[in-house]
């Protein structure tokens, strides 16, 4: 049975880097816990992307597109963060 994305050796820790297998060889690395994570209305994107292509291979298209997701949830997650330091 093939197993679905998943992280490893990250720690539950903020601010943790990890790597996440799409097989047995091949994965994202240095994805940030928090992008990992992340929730938008129920779901999270940087899991629900992934397991959504289950049993496909990913072209260099699809591999930049992840890429630029975990960016924009990492980026999301810093400024969500900025906003909350805001005194009114």
């Amino acid at each position: 049975e093939e197993k679905p994305p998943h992280p490893t050796g990250t720690p539950p820790e903020e601010g943790n880097l990890g790597r996440v297998y799409i097989n047995e060889t091949q994965y994202f690395a240095n994805v940030p816990e928090v992008a990992w994570n992340f929730y938008i209305g129920g779901y999270q994107p940087a899991q629900k992307w992934l397991k959504d292509r289950k049993d496909r291979e990913l072209s260099t298209d699809d591999i930049f597109h992840y890429q630029k997701i975990i960016v924009a949830l990492t980026e999301t997650d810093r400024i969500m963060k900025l906003i909350d330091t805001i005194q009114l």
